[in-house]
């Protein structure tokens, strides 16, 4: 129960920030040049120096086992909810099957995860979950991307997840973990409050993002309910019972079902407009998945929590 409430309360005041970012948004205080901006930031900085900043601790032998234990049910639990939803949408004759596919395979760990993670767990929280994203943006520039061009480019692929700020931080952040490089104090300081934007930049940028779209042209789209039913519910549900049969508990588990339980990824309308597929339901997914995650992610954790 505690859990829930601890979410409850973390998911409204990330709703407040998602509805500053709108109101800046629909007001024009933020251009949509400034929302472009603000996410390069995130990207590019912000994010990588949070997963850093998680990393810069003592070495220890338990943590690590749990950091590997992560990496692994990151893995299981994505591939997991990919075969989820081929299976659930094989007989579908939508022109938009793919996309469908892409919105609910892959959750919003980075904007909407890990700044819930952080509130709920700290910073050994975001350890954990920077396995969780590492996973992620292999997966979505591998499987993701071949899903959505229909082909394999190995060169171009691999050069996207070498390439991946993320990416990136955590390998420099293993090295500095396993082999106790000192750091500074006042690098670590730096490192430590530049990563604490990350949570108000990118719920500002969700904001924005809703307020770029007609949500009701938006919510007219006929695959939207199926979308939300298997990125929300079903998936998540299932990789809970699951792990629960499994005999799999913990803080790690639980930090790695809650961001499977994200609402659907903001880079999915990055790929829908990248390569001029499905728009409006990539679009539709990523808003209307996390207003509805509102509501949704602090019930998720009361069944994490209670089963």
């Amino acid at each position: 129960m505690d859990l829930a409430l601890i979410t409850a309360r973390q998911v409204l005041i990330l709703f407040f920030m998602i509805l500053a970012g709108f109101v800046c948004g629909k007001t024009g205080a933020i251009k949509p040049e400034g929302k472009k901006t603000l996410s390069e930031l995130l990207l590019y900085l912000i994010l990588p120096a949070m997963i850093l900043d998680s990393y810069l601790i003592r070495f220890d032998a338990a943590i690590f086992e749990n950091l590997l234990i992560a990496f692994g049910l990151s893995a299981a639990l994505m591939l997991g909810g990919g075969v989820i939803a081929a299976a659930a949408t094989w007989r579908s004759k939508s022109p938009d099957r793919t996309m469908m596919r892409f919105a609910c395979i892959f959750s919003n760990a980075g904007y909407m995860g890990i700044p819930l993670i952080r509130a709920l767990y700290g910073e050994t929280g975001v350890l954990f979950a920077s396995a969780f994203l590492t996973v992620f943006n292999i997966l979505v520039w591998t499987l993701g991307y071949v899903m959505i061009t229909g082909q394999a480019q190995p060169r171009a692929v691999l050069r996207s997840i070498l390439t991946c700020p993320s990416v990136i931080a955590v390998a420099a952040g293993l090295i500095i973990y396993l082999c106790q490089i000192p750091v500074p104090g006042v690098l670590v300081e730096t490192v430590g409050l530049v990563g604490d934007m990350n949570t108000p930049i990118s719920m500002i940028i969700t904001g924005l993002t809703m307020a770029d779209r007609d949500l009701r042209t938006l919510l007219k789209n006929r695959d939207l309910p199926a979308v939300m039913i298997l990125r929300l519910a079903v998936i998540p549900l299932i990789c809970l019972a699951v792990l629960r049969l499994l005999g799999v508990r913990g803080m790690v588990a639980d930090i790695v079902l809650l961001l499977e339980a994200c609402p659907t990824a903001a880079i999915t309308t990055v790929f829908a407009v990248r390569f001029a597929k499905s728009e409006d339901l990539a679009a539709s997914s990523v808003v209307f998945t996390t207003l509805a995650s509102m509501v949704w992610l602090p019930v998720y954790a009361l069944l994490v929590s209670a089963v």
